[in-house]
């Protein structure tokens, strides 16, 4: 009976889980927020991304992509920045630049214990944007 009670409460767990929307797994705002400051961090310890941004004003890049991200996350936030590509445009991001900055932002979400699948569930509504980052 106890394994049994077991079994119902892990899979009540799973079930809530997997109901909340991506922005509730990224921890709403203030984990978006987070893991922001965060990639922000690793974007300037990693030399071969901060001279990408050298010229980015980080308070309006910060702004822009917690909304996003928001956005993104079924949040209630709406991005109302630049489009990527005219983002992007001057920045000449390679596809090896693109999978550094890719890596650095798991590396943020590892950091700030996001699960596997949040990360996962993330980057799959990042990824239709790399064509609008590379190469402009």
């Amino acid at each position: 009976m106890r394994n049994i009670l077991l079994l119902c409460v892990f899979l009540l767990n799973a079930c809530a889980h997997t109901s909340q929307t991506l922005y509730q797994q990224l921890g709403q705002q203030q984990g978006i927020e987070q893991l922001v400051d965060e990639f922000m961090l690793g974007i300037g310890d990693t030399p071969a991304l901060a001279v990408h941004f050298a010229d980015t004003d980080p308070q309006r890049f910060r702004e822009k992509l917690i909304e996003q991200l928001c956005e993104l996350s079924n949040g209630p936030c709406r991005y109302t920045g630049d489009s990527m590509a005219d983002a992007h445009a001057g920045h000449h991001f390679s596809e090896t630049d693109f999978n550094l900055l890719v890596d650095t932002l798991v590396n943020a979400m590892d950091r700030r214990d996001i699960p596997t699948g949040t990360q996962n569930r993330l980057l799959a509504r990042l990824a239709p944007l790399r064509d609008q980052t590379i190469y402009r």
